[in-house]
C-alpha cells in the first residue's frame, strides 16, 4: 500500500528565483528531494550549478538570469515549461540610514526586491506558463511591519512585495491559482554578513530569540514545502510569520 504524502510535490515543475545561494538554494534543493522537478535561476552560473550539482537525479535545469533586465526575464520565461509551483526568491540587502537614502538605494533595492519580481510574474501570466491549481509563493521579511535602523528602503520593498501578492491572489483564485508570502526574521545566509557585522556579533543576538537561534535555509524551505504542496489547497493571500518566536 503506498503511503500517503499530502506534501508530496511528486510530478510538478517548479521554478526557484534566487537560487544560487542562501534561502533559494535551501528550497531548490528540497523541493528535488520532495521528488519535484525544479528549474533554478540566478545570476551567478558556476554557483547555480553547484545548487544543480548537489540535487538528486532528476530532469532538473538552470538558467542563468539577471531579473532586473527585461531582456533575461523574456529570455529566461521562453525556456519554461508550464509550473506548478514559483518560489520568488531572488533580492538584495540594503541598510541605509533615512536620512543617507538616494535614488540609487532606492532603484538597488526597489529594482531586485520589487519591480523584478512583478515583471517577470507578468510575463508568466502573460506567456501561460503558469498551470491551473498552481503555487506561488513570495519570499517577504518581517522587516515589512518590524521596523530596525537602516532599514527604510528595504522594509518597504518587502512591504511592498507582500501588498502585489495580496492582491495576486485575488486576481488568480478564479483559475485556483495560491500566492502567499513566507516572512522570515533573521536566517543565516551570506546576506546577513554584510555591512561590517560579524558572526560573532549575530551569534550573540540570536540568544535573544525565543528559540535561541536564527533560522536556516533549511527550516523556510520546508515551509515553502508546504505552501507549494497540495497539503496547502485552501490557503491563499496568507504572510506566514517563520521567526522563532521573536
Amino acid at each position: 500500500m503506498e503511503q500517503f504524502n499530502p506534501f508530496t510535490l511528486a510530478g510538478k515543475q517548479i521554478l526557484v528565483t534566487g537560487a544560487s545561494s542562501g534561502i533559494g538554494r535551501g528550497i531548490a534543493l528540497a523541493c528535488a528531494k520532495m521528488g519535484a522537478t525544479v528549474i533554478v535561476t540566478g545570476r551567478n552560473v558556476e554557483r547555480l550549478n553547484e545548487t544543480l550539482n548537489q540535487m538528486p537525479e532528476g530532469d532538473h535545469k538552470a538558467i542563468s538570469a539577471d531579473l532586473t533586465k527585461a531582456e533575461d526575464i523574456q529570455t529566461l520565461v521562453s525556456q519554461l515549461p508550464k509550473l506548478d509551483g514559483f518560489v520568488q526568491c531572488a533580492g538584495v540587502g540594503s541598510r541605509v540610514a533615512c536620512k543617507d537614502i538616494n535614488q540609487e538605494a532606492i532603484d538597488h533595492t526597489m529594482n531586485a526586491n520589487f519591480e523584478a519580481p512583478v515583471l517577470l510574474q507578468a510575463s508568466l501570466l502573460k506567456n501561460k506558463k503558469i498551470n491551473k491549481a498552481a503555487s506561488i509563493v513570495y519570499i517577504a521579511s518581517i522587516a515589512a511591519w518590524s521596523p530596525s535602523m537602516g532599514n527604510g528602503v528595504y522594509s518597504a520593498s518587502k512591504g511592498a512585495i507582500i501588498s502585489y501578492a495580496q492582491c495576486l491572489a485575488q486576481e488568480l483564485a478564479p483559475r485556483l491559482i495560491r500566492v502567499n508570502c513566507i516572512c522570515p526574521a533573521m536566517v543565516w545566509t551570506d546576506l546577513v554578513l554584510q555591512d561590517g557585522v560579524t558572526r560573532e556579533d549575530l551569534q550573540e543576538d540570536e540568544k535573544r530569540y525565543p528559540l535561541k537561534r536564527y533560522g536556516t535555509p533549511e527550516d523556510i524551505a520546508n515551509l515553502a514545502i508546504y505552501l507549494l504542496s497540495d497539503a496547502s489547497g485552501w490557503m491563499t493571500g496568507s504572510n506566514i510569520k517563520i521567526s522563532g518566536g521573536g
